[in-house]
């Protein structure tokens, strides 16, 4: 009988990872399951490196939890079967498969192989999701803090609408797609998506398909209207509706993206913030 090694994540879900990672047992046989806390661990590589004939990681927790998967096994062969059960509180590679925790674990081969990578403040990262810049970096950097001092889940939503009104201020940015450069003014989000959404079901380019042939990813920019103009339109975003605006959102292409800010701001990848950006580019694996 093989045997299913759960990966899980304890601090996903707003510290309900453990509990809710044995949810996984409704989806597997009785008997053939191994739970690891995956924090014990010095890295995901390790459990990969560990794995005897017949067993099949199976990795439990959210969004950052497999942007955290994806880079430690960088570079390494993968067994034949990867599992990903979500039990995070956004799920957005989730939302972007058309799935639900409660459908089970699902297999990840294919989703984390040739992924795109980014640059930032001397880092680079493999990103599944997204990289968001603008006011999406500011809800992650808001969401941080709030989560630092109170054990309430953070809501994102309404950081985003304080964020709207008053508390983020839009930039000019310049937006350099496959070598050619545009320039915008009062931009409010400018994200390099692999999947098609983030930020916990906001579908910011619901047009990009992960499996692409040709690797691209596209790049969102939400820019040129006043706060009033952006709070109507911003909830049309959570439905992908919001690129309806031509006005006020364009979607690019490509493989090769870099894009820069007229001063700091917060930037997130897989939900995971970067602080003080003026500055990403991304390469995908057709670079």
């Amino acid at each position: 009988m093989e045997t299913y090694i759960v990966l899980y994540n304890p601090l996903s879900g707003n510290g309900r990872g453990g509990d809710a990672a044995r949810g996984i047992e409704r989806f597997l046989p009785a008997g053939s399951i191994v739970y690891r806390d995956a924090t014990k661990l010095s890295g995901f590589d390790e459990a990969i490196r560990a794995l005897a004939p017949g067993e099949k990681p199976v990795i439990c927790g959210g969004d950052g939890t497999l942007n955290r998967f994806i880079n430690d096994v960088d570079g390494m062969e993968l067994p034949d079967e990867v599992l990903y059960y979500g039990t995070g509180s956004g799920n957005d590679f989730l939302n972007d498969l058309g799935r639900k925790p409660e459908d089970g674990p699902v297999r990840i081969n294919e989703y984390i192989r040739a992924l795109p990578r980014v640059e930032v403040n001397g880092m680079s990262r493999l990103f599944l999701n997204g990289v968001g810049f603008g006011i999406d970096g500011y809800c992650c950097e808001e969401g941080d803090r709030i989560r630092a001092s109170s054990d309430k889940p953070v809501n994102y939503t309404n950081i985003a609408i304080k964020g709207l009104l008053y508390a983020f201020k839009p930039v000019n940015a310049k937006v350099t797609v496959d070598g050619k450069t545009r320039t915008y003014e009062k931009v409010w989000l400018a994200p390099a998506m692999n999947g098609r959404c983030y930020g916990g079901g906001m579908f910011a380019t619901p047009g990009q398909d992960r499996l692409d042939p040709e690797r691209r990813v596209s790049v969102l920019v939400f820019r040129g209207t006043g706060k009033l103009r952006t709070l109507m339109i911003f909830p049309s975003i959570f439905k992908g509706e919001h690129v309806k605006h031509v006005k006020h959102c364009t979607v690019l292409k490509g493989n090769s993206v870099t894009v820069e800010f007229d001063r700091p701001t917060a930037l997130q990848i897989d939900g995971e913030t970067v602080t003080n950006v003026t500055k990403y580019s991304v390469k995908t694996m057709r670079n």
